[in-house]
């Protein structure tokens, strides 16, 4: 079965591995991001199962012409990862309500708005479904002091998940929810914390095998109950 799947926040960490497991998967990827630079250089490298589409998630109309695109270059989206994150790095007397917001609108708004464009594509999959994977953090479950504007989203993001798998599971549709427990090594990571050491950071390429297994993922293996398993709640 060729998939389609749209992946909403794709940078160079945990995005970007997604999108090459992806792909060496067989799926045809279409890439969401600000950053048209790099989304074009990681399709250049991915090749013509890959469509990089320049997206501000938190904007209805871009998130509406990007599905349509994917659609057109290659077919209903049979699977979405809402991947996207806003991070306001302050505590509560510190952050400013615009800095609350934004967090807020790129990690719980963008999703719902990724969400509700891959939804009917999913539900008219001749009841095949589909799949609907949120990345969440430690900040998920358990809230993280100076970052109140993360871990608000982060919670959102936790709780949009479990209602979404009540709602659509019995439509066949498969909702998971991925804590990331531990920091990914970036180019911007590595620049912040030059001495330390690699083996500290989480593997995305690790990561993104588990994504991969909750898209194949057999539907008697489904719960609507949180299944708390590493990194891993699965709905």
């Amino acid at each position: 079965m060729t998939r389609t799947a749209v992946i909403a926040g794709v940078g160079p960490g945990l995005g970007a591995s997604i999108a090459r497991r992806f792909v060496a998967e067989g799926c045809r990827v279409g890439l969401f991001a600000r950053s048209a630079d790099y989304l074009e250089e990681l399709a250049t490298e991915l090749g013509e199962d890959a469509l990089a589409v320049p997206t501000d998630v938190t904007d209805p109309e871009q998130v509406a012409a990007g599905f349509r695109e994917v659609r057109d270059a290659f077919g209903p989206v049979d699977v979405l990862v809402n991947n996207a994150s806003g991070g306001a790095w302050s505590g509560l007397r510190d952050i400013t309500p615009d800095e609350f917001e934004r967090a807020w609108r790129v990690s719980a708004y963008g999703a719902l708005l990724c969400s509700r464009a891959a939804v009917d594509d999913m539900l008219a999959d001749d009841g095949d479904g589909g799949t609907i994977i949120f990345t969440g953090a430690t900040s998920s479950v358990r809230g993280r002091g100076g970052a109140l504007g993360f871990t608000g989203a982060k919670f959102a993001v936790r709780g949009m998940a479990e209602s979404m798998a009540r709602e659509l599971g019995p439509d066949g549709i498969h909702v998971a929810h991925v804590v990331i427990d531990g920091q990914i090594e970036t180019p911007s990571v590595r620049e912040a914390h030059p001495d330390r050491d690699s083996e500290e950071y989480l593997d995305p390429d690790a990561i993104a095998d588990t994504y991969w297994h909750l898209v194949t993922q057999d539907r008697s293996a489904w719960t609507l109950e949180a299944d708390v398993r590493p990194h891993v709640e699965a709905f």
